[in-house]
C-alpha cells in the first residue's frame, strides 16, 4: 500500500478502499465511476446507495444480487405496487438489510420514478441533468476526498421534492460517484490510466 494507492495481488494498482476483496477490487474496476443508464439500473443504484446509508458498501455488494431477487430487478412500476404484506415479507429476509425506513423508502422512491415516467420525463435524464462537470485535476494520494459537491446537494434537494427519500447530499455523492456522473479514481490507479475501457456488464 502506497498512501492511497493499493497494489493488489495481480500487479494493478488500485484506490486504497476497494481493500483486496475480490468483489470489491471487481466493482473497482468494472463499475465505479462508469457511465450509468436506464431506468432500472439508476433506480437500483439509487435505492442500494440509500440502503448503504450507515454501512458499508461492500456489504450491499454482497447482498446486492438478493436485493435484485426481492425487488423483482428493480422495476420501479412492480417495486411501486409492493405493499405493507410485501414490507413485513421483506423484513424477514436475512438477504438484505432489514431495516423498515430503507425497505419503505425504496418503495416511495420506485412511486416517485413511476410519477416522473408518467409526466413524460426521466429518472436517469434527471439525475444525469446534475452531472458535474469534470475536474481540471485529478485526485491525488495527498487529496482530501471529497464527501459531497453543490451539485450532489442540488439533486438531493430535487429528488426529495419530487418525494424521493434516503437521498442526502453525501448519498447523492456517493451515486454520483458510483454511476460515473463523477470520476474520483486517483491518479495512479490503473482504472484512470484506461479512461476508454468499456465496462462490464454487471
Amino acid at each position: 500500500m502506497n498512501g492511497r494507492l493499493l497494489v493488489g495481488a495481480d500487479g494493478e494498482t488500485r484506490c486504497w478502499w476497494c481493500g483486496t476483496d475480490r468483489l470489491y477490487t471487481g466493482y473497482h474496476d468494472d463499475e465505479w465511476g462508469q457511465p450509468l443508464h436506464g431506468e432500472a439500473r439508476v433506480f437500483e443504484k439509487l435505492c442500494l446507495v440509500g440502503a448503504q446509508a450507515g454501512l458499508s458498501w461492500i456489504t450491499i455488494l454482497r447482498k446486492r444480487a438478493r436485493y435484485r431477487e426481492v425487488f423483482e430487478g428493480f422495476d420501479p412500476h412492480t417495486v411501486a405496487s409492493f405493499d405493507d404484506r410485501q414490507v413485513e415479507i421483506l423484513m424477514a429476509d436475512s438477504g438484505i438489510v432489514r431495516n423498515r425506513a430503507k425497505i419503505t423508502a425504496a418503495i416511495d422512491n420506485a412511486r416517485a420514478t413511476v410519477k416522473l415516467l408518467e409526466s413524460g420525463q426521466s429518472l436517469d435524464a434527471l439525475c444525469w441533468s446534475f452531472r458535474p462537470e469534470p475536474r481540471a485535476s485529478r485526485l491525488t494520494e495527498h487529496d482530501e476526498l471529497p464527501v459531497t459537491c453543490p451539485e450532489a446537494t442540488a439533486l438531493s434537494k430535487e429528488l426529495k421534492r419530487r418525494g424521493f427519500r434516503f437521498v442526502g447530499p453525501v448519498t447523492m455523492y456517493a451515486f454520483m460517484q458510483s454511476s460515473g456522473m463523477i470520476d474520483d479514481h486517483m491518479d495512479g490507479c490503473w482504472v484512470r490510466s484506461h479512461p476508454d475501457r468499456p465496462p462490464e456488464s454487471k
